[in-house]
């Protein structure tokens, strides 16, 4: 808290209008400091960086937000440049070791890197995995975005980096033809290191690790982040995911257990739901404590309230939602939040698009919003445009999130075109956004929510809130 002999003395080197502008900002930090001290401790995180590279071309949030109000699916053709498409694909759907679809959420020249830039020889860098490559760059990005340039004042300061990742496709070429190796193969190919040479690279003494929870992986970091912040372990935390196809086994993996789609798009809530398409790419965002960015004179371009992980428990299958689970992390955020249910006006759903998971989701959302009023919930998932990103899922839909309540708008949720008959919709206060639309205008504050579930269990859900 600013001393009030300090306060006295800038304002004989300060005008009227700053003078009025830090007081206010002073009010507002004590302000949400009593909020977080009356829910429990759980002080607001501040969102004041962002970066991305997204398919659709979508390489910054900027575009991404331009990808997702135009309504454009960036689906493509599975790249010449990962394998050879024709050879691994069938389009039966009993082949023991084919692919049956041949599309999903691809990024374009994956492998080029400004080696240079990061201080890393072209022989390493060659040897990286292109994921390790993609998290320096994009965390550049976000840091460019939060306006920190000046890298050399992070060094030795107590910055956390969280990352969610599941695939360690590159080092299959090195399974493949083991002379490739060299004395860097296992830190360029190991996924602790996609954290770890973030936190070298800038010189972070925070906490930093990676996060596998399947598909809701990079949620549960942005949630780690979070309570890191809350509980002074780091000052600033960097948080995201990152998942890149590099290789055809695990698409055959997924076809084989017939999870996929064979056209490669998610159509979440439609009748023609039948599995999930693949999808690649990468975010990062920077986050800090509400008041310490206020204090900072940080951008902040929204604000995360409370957020909760669980899990499943045993239920009825290792791989299957649990509804239950899904409404009690849902309640959890909202707790920590303080924040009623009626109060969001729009939940970003997991949504992968398959048969079993779209209906349990809907129902558990409808459980526990809008049960006590008549307003309508509008509910859409990001993955009816670029595919599902699996690891980086989480964080595509934060960013999303975030894009919408500094914006004010809705992007159009796609594919669908006969809403599932397994969802009883006549008794659903929700709304599915075939258009984009503005924020709904019963909403006294713009106020989203994002759910990841992962098929390990886990269960993330995030509240993003205008700042």
């Amino acid at each position: 808290m600013m001393e009030p002999g300090n306060f006295e003395g800038m304002k004989q080197k300060l005008s009227d209008k700053e003078v009025m502008v830090r007081a206010l900002n002073e009010i507002k930090r004590l302000k949400h400091r009593v909020a977080a001290l009356e829910h429990g401790g759980a002080e607001a995180v501040a969102v004041i960086g962002m970066g991305c590279r997204f398919p659709g071309g979508s390489s910054s949030p900027e575009k991404f937000w331009q990808l997702l109000m135009a309504g454009r699916d960036g689906v493509c053709e599975i790249p010449a440049d990962r394998w050879d498409v024709d050879a691994w694909y069938d389009p039966a759907d009993f082949c023991v070791d084919k692919m049956y679809t041949r599309h999903g959420g691809f990024l374009e020249d994956v492998l080029s890197f400004d080696h240079e830039a990061f201080g890393i020889s072209a022989r390493e860098a060659a040897g990286m995995d292109p994921q390790q490559r993609m998290v320096l760059e994009v965390c550049r990005d976000a840091l460019g975005d939060a306006g920190v340039h000046d890298y050399s004042l992070l060094a030795g300061g107590a910055t956390g980096v969280f990352i969610g990742a599941i695939a360690n496709d590159y080092f299959q070429r090195f399974v493949d033809n083991p002379v490739l190796m060299d004395s860097r193969t296992g830190t360029g190919n190991s996924n602790s290191v996609l954290a770890g040479r973030l936190s070298f690279h800038y010189g972070f003494t925070g906490p930093s690790w990676v996060v596998d929870t399947s598909c809701s992986s990079s949620l549960v970091a942005l949630h780690q982040a979070c309570q890191s912040l809350r509980a002074g372990e780091c000052s600033m935390a960097i948080a995201g995911g990152v998942n890149l196809i590099m290789h055809p086994t695990r698409m055959v993996a997924l076809c084989r257990a017939r999870i996929l789609s064979p056209d490669g798009r998610c159509k979440t809530f439609d009748a023609a739901a039948d599995g999930y398409g693949r999808g690649e790419g990468c975010g990062v965002v920077v986050l800090k404590r509400l008041s310490d960015a206020q204090r900072a004179g940080d951008v902040i371009q929204a604000v995360v309230p409370g957020s909760a992980v669980n899990h499943n428990g045993h239920g009825s299958g290792l791989t299957v939602p649990g509804v239950a689970a899904q409404q009690a992390v849902i309640e959890a955020a909202l707790r920590m939040a303080g924040l009623k249910s009626e109060e969001v006006g729009y939940v970003e759903a997991h949504g992968t698009g398959t048969a079993l998971g779209d209906p349990l989701e809907m129902e558990a959302l409808c459980h526990v919003y809008r049960k006590t009023s008549n307003q309508k919930l509008v509910v859409g998932s990001v993955k009816t445009n670029i595919g599902h990103l699996e690891a980086a899922a989480g964080v595509a839909a934060f960013i999303k999130a975030v894009m919408m309540v500094r914006n004010g708008e809705i992007p159009a949720h796609l594919h669908v075109k006969t809403p599932n008959p397994h969802i009883p919709w006549d008794g659903m206060p929700v709304i599915i956004p075939r258009n984009a639309q503005m924020w709904p205008d019963y909403a006294e504050k713009r106020i989203a929510g994002v759910s990841s579930f992962g098929f390990s269990g886990t269960n993330a859900h995030m509240l993003v809130q205008e700042s």
